[in-house]
C-alpha cells in the first residue's frame, strides 16, 4: 500500500518558507503543520513572524498560536501532538506539508526522539546558579565546545534550552544531540524535503528588512506588554531579549534593534550549517518559481 507523503519545507529564517508552504498546500489541496517553535505561543505575534490573517485563511494551519507562554511545551510534546494530527490529516489527504525554521521540531516528527537520561537535581540547580551569577555566555561557550552539533541548531539565546542540553551532557557524559539521532522510528509516511536558500548577503538583507518591518508593526509595544513575564522560557528568544535590555536601560533602542538583526543573522547561519548536513534536502534558490518547485514535487511523488 502506498504511504502518504509529508513534504518538509525548510530553510533559514526570512527566506520565504511560509509562502512556499501555502503554495504547495494549495496545489495538493491539503493542510500545513507549523514546526516553528516560536509561533506556538498566542501572546507572541509580531516578533515571531506569525503568518498573516490572509495567509492563515489561504489553507488550514495547525500549531500556530495554539499554546500560551504560561504553558511549558517541549519538543517531545510537540512530536506526540504532531504525529497524532498527521494521522488524522492522512485520513483525508495523500500529502501534508510541514514547515518551519525549528529543525529540531521537524526532525522530531520525521525521525522521533530518543529517551533522555534522568537528571540529578543538583546538576540542574548548579547550572541555574551559574546562569544567575555569570549570565548566558559561559553556557553558550560550554555547549559549543561539548556539543557543536546541537549548538548549530538551538536558539543560543534561550537559557532554558542551553541548561537543558548541558544538564543532559553533565549527567550522561554524552552530548544532548546524541539523543536526537534516532533513525529507526517507523513512520507511516514518506518524507520529501524541500529547502530554500540564497546567497548569505541576500539572506542577511532579508532578515534586516524583516526586523525593520517588525519594529514598524509594533514589536516594541508587544515586547513591553510581555516584559513582566520575561523569565518565561518562551520569551528567552531573539527579538524579545534585546528589547528587554532596552527597557532595563542596558541598551538604547537603536542598539537593541541592531542586536536583534545581528542575533537573527547568527541564528540563520546556524540554521544553514545544520540543514546542509541533511543530504535528503532538495535545495532551491529562493527566487525559483513556486510552480517549478511544485512540478518537481509532483514528479518525485509520481514514482514514490
Amino acid at each position: 500500500m502506498k504511504k502518504p507523503l509529508l513534504i518538509c519545507v525548510v530553510g533559514p529564517t526570512a527566506i520565504g518558507k511560509t509562502s512556499l508552504a501555502i503554495a504547495i498546500a494549495k496545489a495538493f489541496t491539503t493542510e500545513i503543520i507549523s514546526a516553528d517553535s516560536r509561533q506556538f505561543f498566542a501572546e507572541m505575534t509580531i516578533g515571531t513572524a506569525v503568518p498573516t490573517a490572509e495567509e492563515l485563511a489561504a489553507v488550514p494551519h495547525h500549531f500556530i498560536q495554539n499554546k500560551s507562554i504560561f504553558e511549558p511545551y517541549s519538543v517531545g510534546e510537540f512530536e506526540r501532538e504532531a504525529i497524532q494530527k498527521l494521522e488524522e490529516l492522512f485520513q483525508q489527504h495523500e500529502v501534508v506539508v510541514i514547515a518551519g525554521g525549528s529543525g529540531l521540531y521537524v526532525d522530531a516528527v520525521v525521525n522521533g526522539l530518543d529517551s533522555f537520561p534522568d537528571i540529578a537535581s543538583e546538576i540542574r540547580t548548579q547550572l541555574n546558579a551559574e546562569y544567575e551569577i555569570h549570565g548566558i555566555e559561559p553556557l553558550q561557550k560550554e555547549l559549543e565546545q561539548v556539543d557543536p552539533s546541537y549548538f548549530d541548531k538551538v536558539d543560543i539565546h534561550n537559557a532554558h534550552r542551553l541548561i537543558r542540553a548541558l544538564e543532559v551532557y553533565r549527567s550522561s557524559g554524552k552530548p544532548y544531540s546524541s539523543f536526537l539521532k534516532k533513525n529507526n522510528t517507523q513512520r507511516n509516511f514518506e518524507v520529501l524535503y524541500i529547502g530554500l536558500t540564497a546567497e548569505r548577503a541576500t539572506i542577511y538583507k532579508r532578515i534586516n528588512k524583516r526586523v525593520d518591518e517588525m519594529i514598524a508593526n509594533g514589536l516594541v509595544q508587544e515586547a513591553e506588554d510581555l516584559y513582566p513575564n520575561k523569565a518565561l522560557n518562551a520569551l528567552q528568544t531573539v527579538g524579545y531579549q534585546e528589547l528587554f535590555q532596552f527597557f532595563e536601560g542596558r541598551l538604547k533602542l537603536e542598539q537593541a534593534i541592531e542586536e536583534i538583526k545581528k542575533n537573527t543573522r547568527r541564528f540563520a547561519k546556524r540554521q544553514l550549517t545544520w540543514l546542509r548536513k541533511n543530504e535528503m534536502i532538495h535545495w532551491f534558490d529562493y527566487q525559483e518559481t513556486e510552480n517549478e518547485i511544485i512540478s518537481f514535487i509532483k514528479e518525485k511523488k509520481s514514482y514514490k
